[in-house]
């Protein structure tokens, strides 16, 4: 096999980690020499501020199958994992977190069912230890409520631990929406998965990049870019509002012709036009989210921008967007 084209890619997202970087390089090698087989690891810098960049380089220094790609700025972990992705040259590609939460010691099962035939293998967590009740609760019900509202299925549990055939990556990269909720789309692609059960191990160092507003923001554009339920269900609600209204203003007519129904107040009318008021605002916040999403798309800027590269001198200093807008399929 040419060594231009390793068997195993792996893409790894990294927003400073300098604490956890040298580990994980660690940790990956031992790994990867184990398959017996040719690899390379793509490091994806999305934007660190503190020494993560300067030791990735000196990773790659050490050890070419080690590259390097600098964003411009911090595009966010889905556009970060999509810029590996683009560039990844793999017959089967790898990507997980560069937090250690994704352990390395976990990639020979997914290449092994790699190996049997399943096409996407996605790591799927059993626990959770050092966070809390209401993350994992509420990351459960997150689950079950895409599962009811979108045309997809996401494991619970299931992450951006994973791995995936070369022309499961290839459909997945066709599909050049801006706001990517990756988890769905390798979903929504189909093809033969499966699923291997791991212990999510406790962060050692360093600070999670997920927020809670940035969780909500990944949850809102999973739901938005694989379902028009939202819509209408706001549609259904306007409805229902409505009956319930000509239905209490029907009551109110009655009882005032036949004498046994008097209005104490303003307070009922109030809270009556307090709530049709929230209903109103709300739908049109869902409205306003699926528009939002339109004019990101119609505007077609890049995905992200790369400033340099390490290891991939066709793409020093030029746009990974335009390169694989150019060859959507393997690159020599």
């Amino acid at each position: 096999m040419d060594d231009s084209f390793p068997r195993f890619s792996v893409v790894v997202p990294v927003r400073n980690e300098e604490e956890l970087l040298p580990e994980l390089v660690t940790r990956l090698t031992r790994v990867l020499e184990a398959l017996d087989d040719t690899w390379e690891v793509l490091l994806v810098d999305d934007g660190s501020t503190d020494a993560t960049y300067g030791l990735a380089v000196e990773a790659h220094t050490r050890d070419p199958r080690f590259k390097v790609v600098r964003l411009s700025r911090g595009f966010g972990h889905q556009l970060a994992l999509s810029a590996g992705l683009d560039l990844a040259r793999g017959d089967a590609v790898l990507t997980m977190d560069g937090d250690l939460q994704h352990p390395p010691e976990v990639i020979p099962e997914l290449v092994a069912r790699w190996r049997a035939g399943d096409e996407i293998v996605y790591a799927v967590m059993t626990e959770r230890p050092g966070e809390g009740r209401f993350k994992d609760w509420t990351a459960r019900v997150f689950y079950r409520l895409l599962g009811r509202l979108a045309e997809i299925e996401v494991p619970i549990g299931a992450g951006d631990f994973r791995l995936v055939d070369r022309r499961a990556l290839d459909a997945v990269r066709a599909m050049r929406e801006s706001n990517r909720y990756l988890r769905g789309m390798f979903s929504w692609v189909g093809f033969r998965q499966s699923g291997v059960p791991y212990v999510h191990p406790a962060r050692t160092a360093g600070q999670t990049k997920y927020t809670s507003f940035r969780m909500f923001r990944l949850a809102t554009d999973a739901v938005i870019g694989f379902s028009s339920r939202p819509l209408r269900l706001g549609l259904n609600l306007g409805f229902l509002v409505s009956i319930a209204s000509l239905v209490f203003g029907l009551a109110a007519l009655v009882g005032r012709l036949v004498g046994g129904f008097a209005v104490p107040g303003w307070t009922s009318l109030a809270v009556i036009v307090g709530i049709v008021g929230g209903i109103q605002l709300i739908v049109l916040g869902i409205i306003g989210e699926y528009i939002a999403h339109i004019f990101d798309e119609v505007k077609r800027r890049p995905l992200y921008v790369v400033t340099r590269t390490h290891g991939l001198p066709e793409a020093e200093l030029e746009s990974v967007e335009e390169l694989a807008r150019e060859s959507p399929g393997r690159r020599g």
